[in-house]
């Protein structure tokens, strides 16, 4: 069972949010409307990880965003999943930016939340201490990038590893998604990281690496 703390203003959402997650096994210790109350929330309830929006009250851009990244220089490795309505690749990069310090961190869409299993996966492994972004994320990064190089140096097939592996999948996980062997996946992952010149480092900091490569590509 996780201890969560629930960031979301639309009352209905965070309602269904809540129910969804009791239902899942997990306790819903603070369900909050906006980034203040988030804020003091986590400070009384100290979560096993916290599930915020990313647009809140009172301006409506990335108050929920900013908060948790706040709450993360507070509560050291403190799990952070955040939800969002739309694609927000500098959302997504800049919270994303602070996993270096450890600690959970993952940015899905809200429609993810209706694939049930899929979503309470995501909320275990970034519990975890693992990065999760959504498969939706990684495909608009890779699109504004493939045509520059060294992106331009992947194969088709290696562009495919790198798009699931850039989700926090493991080698065994991006085999079954892509029907190829888990030998096949290490080959291909090597040719990605000779090619880009990135730290072949398993893990957070795999993931980590190739998403500090796609914010380079966008300096």
């Amino acid at each position: 069972m996780l201890r969560v703390v629930l960031a979301e203003d639309a009352v209905l959402l965070r309602a269904g949010l809540a129910e969804l997650l009791d239902r899942g096994g997990h306790r819903v210790v603070a369900a909050v409307g906006d980034a203040t109350e988030l804020a003091r929330a986590v400070d009384e309830h100290r979560p096993d990880i916290v599930l915020t929006d990313v647009r809140m009250p009172p301006g409506y851009r990335d108050e929920g965003l900013r908060a948790a990244l706040a709450l993360r220089s507070r509560h050291q490795r403190l799990p952070v999943l955040v939800l969002s309505q739309y694609v927000a690749t500098a959302y997504a990069t800049q919270l994303l930016g602070g996993g270096r310090d450890g600690g959970g961190l993952g940015y899905l869409l809200k429609d993810r939340v209706g694939e049930v299993a899929e979503f309470m996966d995501s909320l275990r492994r970034v519990a975890d201490g693992q990065t999760v972004v959504d498969p939706e994320v990684v495909r608009v990064l890779l699109a504004q990038r493939t045509a520059s190089r060294p992106l331009s140096r992947l194969t088709p097939r290696e562009r495919e590893v790198l798009a699931v592996m850039a989700e926090g999948r493991n080698n065994q996980s991006i085999a079954r998604r892509l029907h190829i062997t888990e030998a096949s996946v290490v080959k291909h992952a090597g040719n990605i990281f000779m090619k880009l010149d990135l730290d072949p480092a398993e893990g957070n900091r795999r993931v980590l690496a190739v998403l500090a490569h796609l914010r380079a590509e966008d300096d």
